[in-house]
């Protein structure tokens, strides 16, 4: 029986919605090991003073499985 962990982190980008999750779960990657799925709680953005969308962030649950 597998075991699985989930934890929260937020990620951004100056890109897209898209790219705050590739750049989420590629920096967890890189600590944890075993990815099994993400789920996204939250999108928002930063806007600057020109009025123009500065920062995508996201709010996402990481799920990985927990080695024996």
């Amino acid at each position: 029986m597998a075991i699985m962990k989930s934890v929260q982190i937020m990620s951004e980008s100056p890109k897209s919605f898209e790219q705050a999750i590739k750049n989420g779960v590629t920096r967890m990657s890189k600590t944890v090991k075993g990815i099994k799925s993400i789920y996204v709680n939250d999108q928002s953005a930063t806007v600057d003073d020109n009025g123009d969308v500065a920062m995508f962030r996201v709010n996402m649950q990481v799920t990985f499985q927990v080695k024996d």
